[in-house]
């Protein structure tokens, strides 16, 4: 058993260290992405409110989360590779659900949106839908993931309010992001990937040195 196991082992190292320690940032990635977005949704409901928080830039993170889920599960990548796009997306749908809440837009236009959300999303689990527009909109993931971010940066500097703006949940979101960088260069080589995380951790830090400069200065106020 030991001498079946230590051959596993061996055979895992033989892959070289640069891929062995790809794997370990896509365990850590994973893992903060578990709890990402727990920060900011439990802000919103201390606080009750959703000031700060732009509903806009939700729903492009929204999109752009679906749409590279999906390209990575219908391409058939290393599960590892995008494992926490799953764990977002449940997250993201509870963050979408109290911002609306406390923004009163949870009327019947909102719950028609989700229901037809729902039945695409089935059929891209079932791989029931056209591969060729996934493939279409991948390209458009960076931009609107991008400007999901820009939305969110404004949406602070705007109101010069980041009491709803949980620091964490960015500071988590520049250093998965960070990590992603890494395991797309070493792993799949997929150029279109890797300069979505390269923007996207440029971004994070901006709201997240935004949220930690409103917060400070509401403080000193």
């Amino acid at each position: 058993m030991s001498g079946a196991l230590g051959d596993v082992v061996s055979e895992y190292l033989e892959r070289g260290l640069v891929l062995v320690i790809a794997d370990l940032l896509s365990l850590i990635t994973v893992s903060s992405c578990l709890v990402i977005k727990v920060p900011q949704i439990n802000t919103i409901r201390a606080n009750e409110s959703s000031k700060g928080i732009s509903v806009l830039g939700l729903c492009l993170e929204l999109f752009s989360y679906t749409v590279m889920l999906s390209y990575n599960y219908t391409s058939g990548y290393d599960f590892l590779s995008y494992m926490e796009y799953p764990v977002l997306l449940l997250q993201e749908y509870a963050l979408i659900y109290y911002a609306f809440k406390y923004q009163d837009l949870l009327g019947r236009r909102t719950q028609l949106v989700a229901v037809l959300y729902s039945i695409v999303a089935t059929l891209i689990y079932l791989k029931l839908f056209p591969v060729i527009i996934l493939t279409f909109l991948v390209p458009f993931c960076t931009p609107i993931g991008a400007t999901s971010k820009v939305l969110q940066l404004l949406a602070i500097l705007r109101t010069k309010d980041a009491s709803s703006v949980s620091r964490t949940t960015w500071a988590l979101s520049a250093f998965t992001n960070m990590t992603r960088i890494y395991t797309v260069f070493f792993q799949s080589h997929d150029w279109m990937l890797l300069s979505n995380f390269l923007i996207s951790t440029f971004l994070s830090a901006s709201v997240f040195g935004a949220a930690c400069f409103y917060k400070k200065k509401a403080k000193a106020e």
